[in-house]
This record gives structure tokens, sequence and C-alpha cells, in this order.
């Protein structure tokens, strides 16, 4: 008997297994810290901050199992529960750093390299605020230590790194604006959306506060005044993703690589849940997509050299402050989506012009805004421009899970050539102790 049950039980066993083959099989590759003397620094000298980093990469991690196991005809009871969750951990966060198969086990089994590619850069995350909480790295060095952590970043897990390129040049390889999962995430859940808007305000604030800081004990001063401030900004949430360059400049001229890194991590953070939100693909086609977006936004060979290609518009910010210009619609990452909009409508436009008609240039503003505005058309961008233009071209194929539109590569190279042009922001002089 007991020799039937064991040759039944592996032969179940045999039979999952060859199931699980035939559908899908990866490599999972573990990612772990570098071991350094500064090596949790951070945790030691702002815990709070460093818990608070915890909780916000629970909810990171949450999302994705909420977005793909809830449904859009219950997305606004479930926003609103899951924002109560984010709120209540944001108020009695971990004490340790939940990796995102922690909370998303369901996604993570379905989409594994996704969850590598955050879970790699969360790690460079808490190195690099490592290196600016430990005393003994003397600030004129902190450049180079800085360095070095990206060059092991990219380097050792490169198929998981975040690309080191403005967003200007990844978001043209990814092009997902006319997809039609796009805008389904802000529109059916803006509660969890403006939540991750103030979490990225949040950690490149904290930089800041950092570089403003120094090594003295002016940081801690600095640091626990930003973290304060996350009061003001959550009961007023940004309504845009903030980009690096606009938290935290200083930081970002010192280390352009990492500044443009954490922001294609956050834009795929966006994208993945957009994705997941859709309810009209499979699992198997949500993957093939984020995994095409997962390779768009990743260090390729020249990225590199282009990290500087961006321009700084308020240098002096201090990041305990939370100013008027945070809050609205207006500012680059937008900018970025509109203009790459402008550039994809001569091939969309049904008779070739170049100008795209305000009542489209309207309803794209709304889809890049959080919840359903007065007077926009429901579903995706792409629902919401073929109601208001029928004959518009569509790049039909490249809808489709999986595929790149076939604009994205003569939108890249547009960027390139004009990146050509563009001068360098300058870097940081880390000489003075601190980056007033």
């Amino acid at each position: 008997m007991r020799f039937a049950r064991a040759t039944l039980c592996f032969a179940l066993l045999a039979t999952t297994a060859t199931s699980a083959c035939s559908l899908h099989l990866e490599q999972r590759d573990a990612v772990a810290s570098r071991r350094r003397s500064y090596n949790n620094a951070f945790f030691w000298r702002h815990n709070t901050q460093f818990r608070t980093s915890g909780a916000i990469h629970f909810a990171h991690g949450k999302q994705h199992d909420v977005l793909q196991l809830g449904t859009l005809a219950h997305a606004a009871e479930i926003d609103r529960d899951f924002e109560a969750e984010c709120l209540a951990w944001f108020r009695d966060p971990p004490r340790m750093e939940p990796t995102m198969m922690t909370y998303g086990p369901h996604v993570g089994q379905a989409a594994w390299r996704l969850y590598q590619a955050i879970d790699w850069t969360h790690i460079h995350h808490e190195q690099t605020y490592d290196i600016l909480s430990d005393r003994d790295i003397p600030w004129s060095k902190k450049a180079e230590v800085t360095r070095d952590a990206v060059d092991y970043y990219l380097e050792n897990l490169p198929r998981a790194a975040r690309s080191p390129a403005p967003l200007e040049l990844t978001m043209r390889r990814a092009m997902v604006m006319m997809k039609p999962y796009f805008g389904v995430y802000r529109n059916n859940h803006p509660r969890s959306a403006t939540f991750f808007y103030y979490a990225h305000w949040w950690h490149p604030a904290i930089y800041e506060a950092q570089m403003l800081g120094g090594n003295g004990s002016e940081q801690d001063a600095i640091v626990d005044a930003t973290h304060a401030t996350s009061t003001e900004v959550l009961a007023n949430r940004p309504q845009r993703m903030l980009l690096s360059r606009e938290i935290m400049p200083r930081y970002s001229r010192m280390s352009p690589e990492s500044a443009n890194i954490f922001d294609n991590l956050h834009m795929l953070h966006g994208i993945a849940y957009a994705i997941l939100a859709y309810d009209g693909w499979t699992i198997d086609e949500k993957r093939a997509e984020l995994y095409r977006v997962v390779e768009a936004m990743s260090a390729q060979p020249g990225d590199r050299e282009l990290a500087r290609k961006f321009a700084i518009e308020h240098p002096d910010v201090d990041p305990r402050r939370y100013e008027p210009w945070m809050r609205g619609y207006e500012g680059p990452m937008n900018k970025m989506m509109e203009e790459m909009f402008e550039g994809m409508w001569p091939m969309m436009s049904p008779d070739g012009s170049k100008e795209v008609p305000p009542e489209v240039r309207e309803q794209l503003k709304m889809k890049l805004s959080p919840a359903t505005q007065p007077g926009e058309l429901p579903g995706s961008l792409h629902d919401a421009v073929m109601k208001l233009v029928p004959n518009m071209k569509m790049d039909k194929e490249g809808m489709k899970p999986g595929a790149t539109p076939k604009h994205a590569a003569m939108a890249t190279k547009e960027w390139l050539d004009k990146a050509q042009g563009m001068p360098n922001v300058e870097p940081f002089p880390m000489t003075d102790g601190a980056a007033k």
C-alpha cells in the first residue's frame, strides 16, 4: 500500500512538473548586497526612515497581487481598502525590508523577472542610502563610492538592472502610450496611485536631505525634518510621478546614473500596475508584456554615456518644503509624455497632420492624471482617442501583448539624435562637507 501511494505521489509530481515545464520555466537567480563596510549604515543611523522604506516596499509588493487577483468591476472598493492598509503600514512600519515575493507571491510565480528587477534595484537603493549615511566615508569620496556601487549594480545582474539613461530614452523604447492598459491603473485606483506618487517623492527627498546635511549631525536633523513633511505630502499628494532631478537635484548631479536608475524603477512600477489592473489579457499575455517592458527599460549598451542628458529646473530645492510646483499636473514627467504623443501623432492621424487636435490633447491630459476627470472618456487612452478619431491609423500588431509598437524605434532614434546636441548636467562639487 505504501509503495502504491508513493508511486501515485511520484506520478502526480511528475505530471505537475511536466505541466509546469510546458507552461513556463525560468532561472530564478538570487540577488544580494555587495559586502562593504557601509552596509546597514542607513538602518542604524536613520532607522525610522529605513522602516518607512520597508513599508513602501511592502505596498509595492502587495499591489501586484491586489491588482491581478482583483477586478475592475470592484476597483473602487479594492483601491480604498488597499490604501487603508498602506497607511496602516506607514504608521507602524516593518523592522526589516521585505522582498516583492513576500507580499506579492501570486504575480511572483508568474513573472519572476519583474520581481528580480525590482528587488535588485531596491538593494541598490539601500546601498546608496548606506553610503550617504556612513560617517566613515569622507564627504569628498561619496561620489566615488557611489559610482563603485553603480558599477556593481550594472555589471553583476545586467539583465535585471534598470537603465542609467533618462526616462526620455527608456520610455520611447517601451512605448506604452497606445497599449490597451495605458491609463487603467490611474483611472481606477487613484488612491493607490497617489500613495505611490507620495512614495516617489519620499525616496529622493531623503537622499537630498542627506546631501544637505553632510556627514555630521545636521544630516540627522534634516532627514528627520524632511520625513516629518510626509504628513503634508500624504494629505495633499502629488498628481504626477515626480522625477529624481526634481526632488534631489544635488544628488542627481552627484550620481546621475543612480538618479535615472530610480526613475526607471519608479516608472516600471507604474507600468506594471497598469498591465496587472487591465482585465483584457490572460496572465501569460501580461507576463509577455511585463517582460517586454522590463527589457526595454533595462541597462543597455551606450546608456551610461547618456546619464547626464537632462536639465534641472529647481537646483536649490529644500526637501523639507513641499512646494506648490510639486503638487500638480505640470512637470517634466507629463511634459515628456506629451512630447512623445506629439511625435507619434503624424503616424496615427488619418490625414498625416502633425498637430494634435485640442480635444485629443485634452483627453491625454486627463489620462495622465489620477482618477476620472469631468469630461474624460472611459477606458484607456487608445479607447478615448478612437472615440474622437474613429478612422485613426492604428498599429494593431504593436498593441498585442509582448509586441513593441513600430514607431518605438523611430522615436528612440529621434531622441538619441537630439541628445547629441544636449549639454550634460554639471557634476556636483562634493568638497565642503555638505551640499549647500
